[in-house]
């Protein structure tokens, strides 16, 4: 089944969904609505939208089929007139499958059993067990609740008994670096151990490389010609400015109704890690998209990668020790030293890899980051949009996009929280991070290329005269 182009709208009493279906029979349309899922079948396509309120078929629904434009327009009551129906336009939400309640606790409590080498419970769970997996999806298709099947993962055991390792969006990708001596993968610095390394061995790999790409010469030179990273620092991006529209195009539309049907079940502190990954996805295409002037080139799905630790080294936030989150802490609390632990590896590596490697121009970064979250996640998907395209274009990173990018614009639409967002955006507007924490003496490096500067500026005068 082929999933539609479709778009929606409402009014005050109606919610209208346009769908994109040429050239088929329209009076073959099935059509239902339960509470908020609506469903319609029209050979070759199948769309499922799941609404955030409820939606009635009724004397005043109606569904219309345009054959010189394709669209068939369905019109829906909302149950409760004049409510408000909020992120229509993220696609990938409305195409999420409904939540699921898990329950705190077992829905069945045993008071008491005989023990027994065989007792009937057993036999049920042997019997299930032994059916095949054709059959299996059989019985679950039965329930005809068109949901994916989903599981809660286990909690890790210490011991390591198998050698394939995780990693990616909530550690659910696995083998896509099993060939990786045969790829030109350049920001790759797990070498041919990108498959076996264990967190705390990709982390000290991380380390070791930047230490080894910091060059001070390189920055010294930036800071005392610093003419065009000058020009760069007051460049002002276009679609961060106050009053400016946004509303996704076609082709970001498209991007949308392609990316993975998925829903996702982070724990607390799973989801507080997202957030902080998040920044530093952001962070490195701030820095592309200033230093380009939103206007990418053939190095910048180089540049992105280079600077995002969860794509070189596999190793995400967070970059502190954290013992534990309790359950009722809510993920919204970040601390200036959770943000500035999380960036900090941005920082150093936006000194030590790319063109143009200046403390101001990091600081500019941390800034564009601020003003993005600021426009709440219809800005934040955009930029995940554009970040994705840009990778899917390369040959070699686009690995990158499947295991990050991807599932970061689903979680975003469907799951992150506008006031989250706008809280870090706060906090990040007003975070200090000082140059004597990256570690490289750069205040040290500045005075003494500043020293230099004014030794040459006086020879030259008096060359002069």
């Amino acid at each position: 089944m082929l999933t539609p182009r479709f778009s929606c709208a409402q009014t005050l009493e109606s919610v209208a969904v346009s769908i994109y279906c040429p050239s088929v029979r329209a009076s073959d349309a099935e059509i239902n609505v339960d509470g908020t899922l609506l469903t319609i079948h029209l050979n070759p396509y199948f769309l499922r939208i799941n609404f955030p309120h409820a939606v009635l078929e009724d004397d005043q629904s109606s569904a219309t089929y345009d054959p010189s434009s394709g669209y068939l327009t369905i019109t829906l009551t909302k149950e409760a007139k004049g409510q408000e129906f909020p992120d229509l336009d993220l696609l990938a939400k409305l195409l999420a499958p409904r939540n699921v309640e898990v329950p705190g606790h077992p829905a069945i409590e045993i008071i008491a059993s005989e023990a027994s080498p065989h007792d009937e419970s057993e036999e049920l769970v042997d019997s299930f067990g032994a059916i095949s997996l054709e059959q299996r999806e059989f019985l679950e298709a039965a329930e005809n609740d068109w949901q994916f099947p989903q599981t809660v993962a286990e909690s890790p055991s210490p011991l390591q008994l198998s050698t394939k390792r995780y990693y990616g969006f909530l550690d659910m990708y696995t083998g896509y670096f099993t060939h990786i001596a045969h790829a030109e993968n350049d920001v790759n610095e797990l070498g041919n151990e990108a498959e076996t390394c264990l967190p705390d061995e990709r982390r000290a790999k991380r380390l070791k490389h930047e230490q080894i790409k910091w060059d001070e010469e390189h920055y010294m030179a930036d800071y005392l010609d610093d003419e065009y990273i000058q020009e760069l620092l007051v460049w002002e991006d276009p679609e961060l400015v106050d009053g400016a529209e946004y509303i996704f195009t076609e082709s970001e539309n498209m991007t949308m109704l392609n990316l993975p049907r998925k829903e996702y079940l982070p724990t607390k502190l799973q989801q507080r890690n997202l957030y902080l990954t998040l920044l530093t996805l952001l962070f490195a295409y701030a820095y592309d998209r200033r230093t380009t002037q939103h206007d990418s080139t053939p190095e910048s799905a180089w540049t992105i990668c280079s600077l995002v630790p969860a794509f070189s080294a596999l190793d995400p936030p967070p970059y502190i020790t954290v013992k534990s989150v309790p359950q009722s802490t809510p993920t919204s609390e970040f601390t200036d030293g959770d943000l500035a632990s999380a960036l900090m590896p941005s920082y150093r590596r936006s000194l030590a890899f790319p063109l143009y490697r200046s403390f101001a121009m990091a600081d500019a970064c941390r800034k564009d980051v601020a003003a993005v979250l600021a426009k709440g996640k219809r800005m934040v998907t955009r930029f995940l949009l554009e970040m994705k395209r840009i990778l899917d274009h390369h040959e070699v990173y686009y690995v990158y996009s499947k295991i990050w990018v991807d599932d970061f614009c689903v979680w975003i639409q469907a799951s992150a929280s506008d006031e989250t967002l706008l809280h870090i955006s706060q906090r990040l507007n007003s975070l200090t991070i000082t140059k004597a924490t990256i570690g490289w003496n750069l205040e040290d490096l500045e005075a003494a290329t500043r020293l230099v500067g004014a030794t040459t500026s006086d020879s030259d005068d008096e060359s002069s005269e």
